[in-house]
């Protein structure tokens, strides 16, 4: 599975060819989630907030090149790797 960015620790990850609704992989620390793209968590549990709110910030900064890797994922194309945070 593909880590697509990497900021303060956190993980984000995208399979290919992965099940609707799009969403993304998300470690930290030993908390595993599925997010998906409103950043509403599907799956799983982070046990901390600030890299919760750190998460959420992050999908509405880069909401476009999400749904262009998930697209590309999709179709077994390569995923592009996107920026952290600033």
């Amino acid at each position: 599975m593909p880590i697509i960015s990497v900021f303060f620790g956190i993980v984000i990850r995208m399979f290919y060819d992965d099940h609707n609704p799009p969403h993304i992989h998300v470690e930290y620390q030993s908390s595993k989630a599925l997010l998906d793209f409103r950043g509403n968590i599907l799956k799983g549990d982070l046990q901390s907030r600030t890299a919760l709110k750190l998460i959420r910030e992050w999908i509405d900064l880069r909401y476009a090149e999400l749904l262009e890797d998930w697209e590309l994922a999709k179709h077994s194309k390569e995923i592009k790797i996107i920026d952290p945070l600033p």
